[in-house]
């Protein structure tokens, strides 16, 4: 309880001095940005011109374990695993 070890949500002293929110906020901004960069390649990838113009069916799943949880299906197969 209480001992994250990125000092993010903990009561310690000692753990909470571990973290920087600068850095923090730094690292956030630039995973987002990463992130939106990676959205936008799989949208190009889907023939789409604009992230907005991603459909449900151009979703799909590397793994079948994938596939099951998110209902949608596996890559190169139009099989959804438990449908």
């Amino acid at each position: 309880e209480g001992n994250d070890p990125a000092g993010i949500t903990t009561q310690d002293p000692n753990l909470m001095a571990r973290f920087d929110p600068i850095d923090g906020g730094r690292r956030l901004r630039n995973y987002l940005r990463v992130m939106s960069l990676e959205v936008q390649t799989i949208a190009r990838a889907c023939g789409k011109n604009h992230v907005l113009n991603l459909e449900p069916e151009d979703l799909c799943a590397l793994t079948i374990e994938a596939a099951a949880m998110a209902g949608v299906p596996l890559a190169g197969t139009s099989w959804i695993p438990g449908r």
